[in-house]
């Protein structure tokens, strides 16, 4: 519960950080550039969980 609670807190100082130096997480995300880089994470993300649970459960 605690640890829970110290990500939520350090997640709100980040949030207000990135405002401070006025940087528009929206603005990222909405932006062709971070669109790619959203792509290619997820890609990404997609052939580790295959890999894993290639290796985890083979199959049959």
């Amino acid at each position: 519960m605690f640890a829970m609670l110290r990500t939520i807190f350090w997640a709100l100082v980040l949030l207000l950080a990135l405002s401070f130096f006025g940087i528009s997480i929206q603005a990222i995300v909405n932006s062709p550039a971070g669109q790619a880089n959203l792509n290619f994470i997820h890609s990404l993300l997609l052939q580790v969980w295959q890999w894993a649970t290639f290796w985890i459960r083979p199959p049959l």
